[in-house]
């Protein structure tokens, strides 16, 4: 497996120190590391979020691997990771937590972060549990303009399964405003996507959303 290049450096820069007597790279090679380190944190929380989906335990680990990821990330001045962890965070408290006092702040900010880094995923991502934590306050038009926006965004980065997954949310909202025909060819859309994508688990939305809301 291929080193990262930053441990390799840091390697470098500890030989240069103690066998060269030049410590003037030592401090670069730590900020190396702590981009490594944001990295991993980052990684494993995924992890964990993907586990608690499986089996709907919470393992607090989770939230404090994405702090110290954004809190890596912005002593960088790595925005564009740090609006990215933070979502993650946000998602976290809306997800694991049900708690949208707690969420909506971080998935404010992670939408603004990665506005301005042109981060298009992440903003694909905060504007649908931002649509989600619209839909759940009532606010239906405002869930339908925030979960479009990242569907269409997720359309321009090619991400089938993810506008597969908006679309089962669309239909929900669609069915709610009264729309079924709507609903109903939502459903079938993303049926199609998530099938071309082998996306199976979205496939198990569209069926679950079907029986919901009693369509066929």
């Amino acid at each position: 497996m291929t080193r990262d290049i930053r441990i390799e450096q840091a390697e470098i820069r500890y030989e240069d120190a103690v066998f060269g007597g030049d410590g003037g790279g030592l401090a670069a090679a730590e900020r190396g590391l702590d981009g490594v380190e944001a990295d991993l944190a980052m990684a494993r929380g995924r992890l964990l979020h993907a586990r608690f989906l499986a089996d709907r335990i919470e393992d607090p680990r989770e939230l404090e691997l994405f702090e110290r990821a954004a809190a890596l990330y912005r002593a960088l001045g790595d925005t564009r990771g740090e609006g990215e962890a933070l979502f993650w965070a946000g998602t976290f408290h809306q997800v694991v937590r049900d708690d949208p006092a707690a969420a909506l702040p971080a998935l404010d900010r992670a939408l603004a972060l990665a506005t301005r880094t042109g981060d298009l995923l992440t903003m694909s991502y905060a504007l649908r549990h931002l649509g989600i934590a619209a839909h759940a306050a009532g606010r239906l038009e405002e869930a339908r303009d925030r979960l479009e926006e990242s569907t269409r965004l997720r359309w321009e980065l090619g991400f089938l399964p993810g506008v597969a997954a908006n679309l089962v949310g669309l239909g929900y909202l669609a069915a709610q405003q009264g729309r079924r025909e709507d609903a109903a060819g939502l459903l079938a859309q993303a049926a199609d996507l998530a099938g071309t994508a082998e996306a199976h688990g979205v496939l198990r939305q569209v069926a679950d959303a079907r029986k919901d809301l009693d369509l066929p």
